[in-house]
């Protein structure tokens, strides 16, 4: 079960994410969107695990590739926000939320317009 601690440094981490977030796309030529969707934080806050969504789909590789290879700026930037608050800042793990995804894939095919229509 999570402790107070771990959803607080977890909510703290998301809503600084969805800034930074929002600023880049803000910043950027292109038309995107990135969400974060949750943030799971272990115990001994030592990982992150943040969840995101990206629209429109092309460019989920792209923007995912390119969260990974800063990763060591997103860690420096959410330990200058909460550097005061942790210890130890978590390390990132960033992951493609594909709920959304999944959900409208199966209520399409509910409705009989998917691939394999429900008969």
């Amino acid at each position: 079960m999570e402790s107070n601690r771990q959803r607080k440094v977890a909510q703290i981490i998301q809503e600084d994410f969805a800034e930074l977030f929002r600023k880049q796309a803000a910043e950027s030529k292109q038309s995107f969107l990135v969400s974060v969707s949750d943030v799971k934080i272990t115990p001994d806050l030592s990982i992150a695990k943040i969840y995101l969504s990206i629209f429109p789909q092309e460019f989920r590789a792209s923007i995912m590739k390119e969260i990974e290879e800063n990763k060591t700026q997103y860690r420096n930037f959410i330990g200058q926000k909460m550097g005061k608050q942790v210890r130890i800042i978590p390390q990132l793990n960033f992951y493609l939320d594909t709920a959304l995804d999944d959900v409208e894939k199966l209520e399409k095919e509910l409705r009989g317009e998917g691939d394999n229509p429900i008969l």
